[in-house]
């Protein structure tokens, strides 16, 4: 979120939470990315704003819902208030529980993979209007196809991310494995390591898509415990996220701290995989 628009959006949350009859006298910003994740205190809720544009925070409550009711891993809406999005100042804001952080923060991989494994179960029940990964893998290609959107990458660099969106998108489409809903970025930046064990959280980037999509996100020694791998299309999975994530931070608009030395490294390990 843009600096000169972070005191909108805490006042924002602030207003809709007092309006709702929680205590609220402080906001600790705890995440600044394309959302503001917020911990309001004293009443401890969390909250997550994002300008009303381009958001799809009514799906992603509807899934958290669905998924809670499922018994899957994920964190759950703030159950003393209406669980809608709330809408004020330009900004849509969605309350949720806070979890206290685990003693243990660090997840194991075997229960990294058993909690995924469990999502995917859970939402192999949904029957819910998402994107398709290709959708997202042409968004990156369109990024990488605009010398505008990324003045700063160089020539052979843009054929090199052209090229093998192009054809790990191809390839991974004609392997002709199982699809189902996805969590659609699954990384250890979503996931919360509590008391409960981890909880998934972001639900915002669900599409549809074969398994080792997700698991191309997680940290490679967690598919070694995720049962039925196809390790031919992980592979090609693994490619293919690093290629989008590489695009992302050759965008102009990239905020990410060291985006563009992780651009060039990520460059790198792309060319020695292809």
């Amino acid at each position: 979120m843009q600096a000169s628009e972070v005191p909108r959006a805490v006042d924002a949350a602030m207003s809709i939470a007092s309006s709702l009859e929680l205590a609220v006298e402080d906001a600790i910003v705890l995440q600044d990315s394309n959302k503001l994740t917020l911990r309001l205190l004293p009443c401890d809720v969390l909250a997550r704003v994002a300008p009303v544009a381009n958001q799809v925070a009514q799906l992603e409550i509807e899934l958290a819902q669905r998924l809670t009711e499922a018994g899957s891993p994920v964190a759950v809406l703030e159950p003393r208030v209406q669980p809608c999005v709330y809408e004020r100042d330009g900004f849509v804001v969605t309350l949720w529980t806070y979890y206290e952080p685990a003693t243990l923060p660090e997840i194991s991989a075997a229960d990294y993979a058993h909690a995924l494994h469990r999502l995917h179960t859970g939402m192999r029940k949904l029957d819910v209007p998402t994107p398709h990964f290709t959708d997202r893998v042409e968004q990156a290609q369109q990024l990488v196809a605009s010398r505008d959107r990324t003045p700063e990458l160089a020539d052979a660099d843009r054929m090199l991310l052209g090229h093998t969106l192009r054809d790990l998108r191809q390839m991974i489409s004609e392997h002709g494995c199982a699809e189902q809903l996805l969590h659609g970025e699954p990384h250890p930046g979503n996931v919360l390591s509590t008391n409960n064990g981890p909880l998934f959280i972001d639900l915002e980037t669900c599409c549809r898509g074969p398994v080792e999509f997700d698991l191309a996100h997680a940290p490679d020694e967690v598919s070694e415990h995720y049962p039925g791998v196809n390790q031919d299309l992980l592979r090609q999975c693994r490619i293919l996220v690093l290629a989008m994530i590489t695009t992302w931070r050759w965008d102009r608009g990239d905020q990410l701290p060291n985006g563009r030395q992780l651009g060039m490294q990520w460059l790198d390990q792309i060319r020695a995989a292809r």
